[in-house]
């Protein structure tokens, strides 16, 4: 109940600026009545979704576009919110001043020139996060990226000078609306002609079978080193409630069979050596493990079980919390880790070798892209696809690739 009632409040407000803005820019009761249909049918359609959703119908495509189409109308208001509040608190102590000195005559001390003109400027700056959130829905979504990393290592084995790895993560197959933007990606992801191709968790949303039309696509699937994964949060089906127990534990059975049909080597707290050239990397997966009331399945010493302490390490573990908390610590030293899970909000600002902010950020300390302490680096990949809200702004879905060379960093 708190929470609706925030929520009413913060609408409320958006709505009062918004639609005074609007006043103020035209007095067609056209536009007024545009505006009074289009937010009232946005949020209308939200809060039946929201209910659809608790009613234990599962989280569907129209849940994801409803909560894409109210993001996209409160952003820009909150704009508006910030643009005309702060012309407000210069406005009403001069019309205060006003009445207390010139005989109550408010009479052009209201300032409308000016006040059009903010309104003008606040409209024109909402107006980019709310093109740039629809074109999120629209085409960000699926415009993959590739990034190309090279990271070096002075304990790598000669052999694996110039290993190239293809990293993937949080594929979210119950999210997908377009099965040619997905079988594009998949396309893109064989070009890279990477060695071994990694993926570190959340194929689905909840269900094994959000997977069923996407399996014949991922089976194209190639690397002639073979391809491993591991689990995310997302695949042990935890946020939906369950008929049984046994349902629930038979769907996670059932995810593990389509990664298998696929072609991934599931590892769980589970390792495999690489070899070439008789030489060899060590492969650590590891269960979710996270933090904040995440799944701790992981067992990082488990995992490493058999393996000796000076051989060459890659780690995949889903969430990049792990690393904080346990794995960049560890007298075992993970040379590589790789993970996903933040998605990197899907919105943030980046620009590619320079600057990149998201909101996420304030979550998790490690949260899109190479990260390096101790010796150890760790990436977190964007995700491959989305979940919740529909769409990406700013933040794109990754594909990350990674060749490993021998000997120190340039400077």
């Amino acid at each position: 109940m708190i929470r609706w009632i925030i929520f009413i409040v913060i609408i409320g407000v958006a709505d009062f600026y918004a639609f005074q803005t609007l006043r103020t820019l035209t007095k067609s009761n056209w536009w007024h009545a545009l505006y009074w249909i289009f937010t009232i049918t946005v949020l209308g359609n939200f809060v039946y979704q929201f209910y659809s959703f608790n009613r234990g119908n599962g989280f569907s495509h129209a849940n994801a576009y409803a909560i894409g189409f109210l993001i996209a109308m409160i952003v820009p208001k909150l704009i508006l919110i910030i643009a005309m509040l702060g012309e407000d608190i210069f406005r009403v102590p001069q019309a205060i001043y006003s009445y207390f000195t010139q005989n109550n005559n408010l009479e052009g001390n209201h300032f409308p020139a000016r006040r059009k003109f903010v309104s003008q400027i606040a409209l024109g700056l909402a107006a980019i996060p709310f093109t740039s959130i629809l074109y999120g829905i629209y085409k960000g979504k699926y415009n993959f990226k590739v990034l190309n990393y090279t990271l070096h290592f002075e304990d790598l084995p000669d052999a694996f000078d110039g290993y190239r790895l293809t990293q993937i993560s949080d594929v979210h197959s119950g999210s997908f609306d377009n099965i040619n933007k997905v079988e594009y990606a998949i396309d893109l992801i064989n070009e890279q002609q990477s060695d071994v191709i990694l993926f570190t968790g959340d194929m689905v949303n909840n269900k094994a079978t959000e997977m069923m039309p996407y399996v014949d696509i991922f089976k194209k699937l190639k690397a002639k080193d073979g391809m491993y994964s591991v689990l995310g949060n997302h695949d042990y089906g935890d946020y939906i409630n369950w008929s049984s127990d046994h349902a629930k534990k038979q769907n996670l059975e059932d995810l593990k069979t389509l990664q298998k049909d696929i072609g991934f080597d599931l590892l769980l707290n589970e390792n495999r050596f690489i070899e070439k050239d008789g030489q060899r990397i060590a492969l650590v997966g590891v269960e979710n493990w996270g933090k904040g009331g995440f799944k701790k399945a992981g067992d990082l010493k488990k995992a490493s079980s058999f393996i000796d302490k000076d051989d060459f390490k890659i780690l995949m573990s889903h969430d990049p919390s792990h690393w904080d908390e346990e794995v960049v610590n560890d007298n075992y030293h993970y040379h590589l880790t790789l993970s996903g899970h933040t998605h990197g909000m899907q919105f943030g600002i980046e620009i590619p070798g320079w600057f990149k902010w998201s909101p996420v950020k304030w979550r998790y300390k490690h949260w899109a892209g190479i990260y390096e302490e101790l010796g150890q680096y760790i990436n977190v990949n964007r995700g491959f696809g989305y979940l919740a809200f529909p769409g990406r702004v700013g933040i794109w879905p990754e594909i990350t690739v990674i060749e490993l060379k021998k000997g120190k960093k340039e400077a």
